[in-house]
């Protein structure tokens, strides 16, 4: 199949590095849109890296809604492919069970089932008698349910590839094996070229795009363009023993509560599992000879393999014929990296963690589109490799990650769950004091964020029944009643600044910023920069700091996301988050806090911005909050961040103002149905969809504006009728009982003493239709109702205290 032989070609539209599943389904779907000037080059063997030994399981159900879209996408394609190029995928369609052994998992399991719902996957929550019914050789006393989906299967990984790789050279595309990539050259930040060791000669191929999916040796080849990638890679084990009449229509099974998995093979079974001690793969040379194998080390493996054993007791009659412990490459959080670098041409698409093979359609199908089109279909912020800033830089940093991703592959993780392996990395100004009040810290993008404070407490707060009721705390009431009643300190110090400037800064945000930018001097404007279908691809506030000078505020782990989305059109971007502390101050006692530190006039509108004096500390005050409440961000240049938090601390005791958390701003930002981008908005919803259109402004030209039509489905707010039941995200939605929608978040509000959550529903649903909503398998009614919840007339945010 492979051309193996010299000359490579001089030029070419894209060239593709890499010979296994991601190398090859992105080459294949970039010749499916038009691009057929493509050269895919393998440094050995199509296969040999890291796909050839992977154990093949595709399991349709994920934990995100795009990785399951991108799974659903590649099972449709392989009929498709086997069509097309007469080849084999190697797709078995046998289904597969994950199993439940306690009661937290089986909780999972009905939570993975109304996920489900709402992605039209077939499945059935079976008992113990029908797991055995379905398979006499499982042992079943010990579980409780099985999630059964019939879709799921296994595929043979170097089948699909070659597949792939069939499908695309009859697209035309180059396929090089035997061809080792030495440099890849930049100019300008930009890719040119790639060199390429070929019969003991460099031959360079002039190109503006090229595709790293190296695998595990992804590191290395980016370091090439001096780009880091934190691709980890992981020593990971499986074994296959001898024939023992298992037939090859047998479901794959996941035991994760044994971490163990199994299927077929040979007749045979293959065993794999998730080792709570991996081994980093320190090598400077990755994958520099083929199918690289690891001697067995069965020590390790003992407890899955004993976990089979008592799953499967006819293995006690079986051997080990085989052993395969191979490199898998890791990422810090378990997930993809896909997208463009900072280099402007180079792409990613590797770190399949394990689970890769499962979408490697997909991931062809997003790349493909994310290359010729601008932006991919689905919502990819999860897997953008730019979901990572600099802190990744560090191998110390991605290994520590990585092992401690590995190491709870398969165990439950409860949301608001924090890790806390290489912590803390990032800490604000504030953080020693912070930890003197009792601050509980979570971890997002290398930050250390306070949750809540142990010593606030509420008397009156009521756990939330289920896995609300797990990562909480009854500080959260606490902090939001204080912000409510008097005041409360919030540190947004993590919130990512980029300050963009220059001759035409102002005409570029305009065609960018779907809201009116062009203000006066000290205007605050909440805006969404959209992509051509109308998706939001940023949702931000922009501060007019000069004539062409701006400073836009994001969330704290979409700075280099939305960075090089403002630089893919044209502006130099500046990031400043390390350099300015942020506090705000919220509450109705806020004004009067302040005024004890400043003689400025503090009572400019809101959505303004001043520079004002707070003690001694120069300040950027803005009228801005995401609370509901009166008050300011505060920023401050962070060598002035401590003086600053111990002048606001203690001129706002004496007033009950309370030092507070992120939890809290969750609560209360439901309270007023503010978006949150990721999950309220994505870049699949627009402003219209998402009840945001009163921040376009329809009158000038934008990217994204044409697409804004009239919406099919609303962002709607539910109120649930059993308070007790909180959503976290992800619950299914049913109008008139049928499956609808699922919730974009949720919580509890405290102000308003409601269980929240905002799900998009079609327009045509009336507010008093019937409305359920799936928590944790229970079935409850919810009124869609108006929103904001609170103060809906916005009197306590734009109107001064008192006034």
């Amino acid at each position: 199949m492979a051309q193996s032989s010299p000359p490579l070609p001089q030029s070419a539209q894209a060239v593709v590095i890499g010979g296994g599943v991601a190398g090859c389904s992105v080459a294949y779907h970039l010749a499916r849109l038009g691009w057929t000037d493509v050269v895919l080059l393998e440094r050995h063997e199509l296969t040999e890296g890291t796909t050839w030994h992977s154990a093949g399981f595709v399991g349709q159900l994920r934990s995100t809604v795009t990785q399951t879209k991108m799974i659903m996408y590649s099972a449709g394609l392989y009929p498709e492919l086997a069509d097309f190029t007469g080849l084999d995928p190697g797709w078995h369609g046998v289904g597969g069970l994950r199993l439940a052994t306690t009661p937290e998992r089986t909780e999972e399991l009905r939570r993975q089932a109304g996920a489900a719902e709402t992605y039209g996957l077939d499945l059935a929550l079976l008992n113990p008698a029908e797991i055995g019914t379905m398979m006499p050789m499982l042992r079943v006393d010990d579980v409780s349910a099985a999630l059964w989906l019939p879709g799921d299967g296994w595929l043979d990984p170097a089948m699909l590839a070659r597949a792939l790789a069939a499908g695309a050279e009859k697209l035309g595309v180059r396929i090089y094996a035997g061809v080792e990539v030495v440099g890849l050259d930049v100019h300008d930040g930009r890719i040119q070229a790639v060199r390429a060791l070929v019969d003991g000669s460099v031959a360079k191929v002039t190109t503006d795009t090229v595709v790293n999916a190296a695998g595990a040796a992804a590191g290395r080849v980016g370091a090439m363009a001096g780009v880091h990638i934190p691709v980890v890679p992981i020593k990971h084990q499986y074994v296959v023993t001898s024939p023992c009449d298992v037939p090859p229509t047998t479901p794959t099974v996941r035991d994760p509560d044994n971490i163990v998995y199994f299927r077929e093979e040979g007749g045979g079974i293959l065993v794999g599992g998730y080792i709570r001690t991996p081994d980093v793969w320190d090598t400077l040379e990755p994958l520099s000879t083929p199918r690289t194998l690891f001697p067995p080390d069965m020590p390790k493996f003992r407890e899955s393999w004993e976990s089979a054993v008592h799953r499967v007791p006819v293995l006690h009659r079986t051997d080990i014929v085989k052993t395969v412990h191979g490199p898998e490459a890791f990422t810090p959080d378990g997930e993809f990296l896909l997208g463009e670098t900072q280099v402007g041409g180079l792409w990613v698409a590797a770190g399949f963690c394990v689970h890769g093979l499962a979408a490697a359609g997909g991931v062809g199908k997003v790349m493909a589109e994310w290359i010729v089109d601008g932006t991919p279909e689905y919502d990819m912020f999860g897997m953008d490799i730019r979901r990572f800033g600099p802190h990744a830089r560090s191998p110390q940093w991605a290994k520590a990650r990585a092992l401690d991703s590995y190491s709870v592959y398969y165990d439950i993780v409860y949301p608001g769950e924090d890790r806390t392996s290489a912590r803390p990395l990032r800490r604000s100004p504030a953080w020693v004091r912070q930890g003197e009040l009792g601050a509980v810290f979570g971890e997002k993008a290398g930050w250390e964020r306070v949750n809540w404070y142990s010593t606030n407490h509420a008397p009156d707060a009521r756990r939330p029944t289920g896995w609300a009721g797990r990562v909480w705390s009854p500080a959260i009431r606490a902090e939001c009643l204080a912000t409510r009643d008097t005041a409360g300190l919030f540190d947004q110090t993590s919130f990512a600044k980029l300050e963009v400037d220059g001759q035409d800064a102002l005409t570029r945000l305009e065609h960018l910023c779907a809201g009116r930018i062009d203000r006066p001097i000290g205007s605050v404007v909440y805006t969404q920069l959209l992509n051509p279908r109308g998706g939001i691809e940023a949702d931000l506030t922009v501060t007019r700091l000069g004539e062409q000078r701006f400073r836009l505020v994001t969330g704290t782990a979409f700075g280099p996301h939305d960075a090089a989305w403002l630089g893919r059109h044209g502006l130099a971007v500046h990031d400043v988050t390390s350099a300015y502390a942020c506090y705000c101050l919220w509450g109705p006692e806020a004004l009067h806090i302040l005024s004890e530190l400043s003689d400025d006039d503090l009572t400019f509108g809101y959505m303004r911005a001043r520079e004002i004096s707070v003690g001694h500390v120069p300040v950027l005050a803005q009228r801005v909050t995401f609370v509901g409440e009166f008050g300011w961000e505060l920023y401050c240049r962070a060598e002035y961040g401590l003086t600053l938090w111990d002048a606001l601390m203690h001129a706002g005791t004496p007033y009950g103002m309370s030092p507070a958390g992120y939890r809290a701003i969750d609560s209360m930002r439901l309270e007023k149905g503010y978006r949150v981008w990721g999950l309220d908005i994505t870049p699949e919803t627009t402003p219209v969809e998402a009840g945001l259109a009163f921040a376009v402004h329809l009158g000038k030209d934008f990217i994204g504006r044409s697409a804004l039509g009239p919406a099919a489905r609303d962002l709607r707010c539910l109120v649930l009728a059993d308070p007790d039941l909180v959503c976290l995200g992800g619950e299914p939605v049913r109008v008139g009982g049928v499956p609808t929608s699922r919730v974009t978040s949720g919580g509890y509000g405290h102000r308003v003493d409601m269980s929240i959550a905002y799900a998009y529903l079609p327009t045509e649903v009336a507010a008093e239709a019937q409305v359920e909503v799936g928590v944790s398998g229970t079935w409850v009614k919810a009124d869609i109702v108006g929103e904001p919840l609170y103060d809906p007339g916005h009197r306590r945010v734009r109107s001064l205290p008192g006034a």
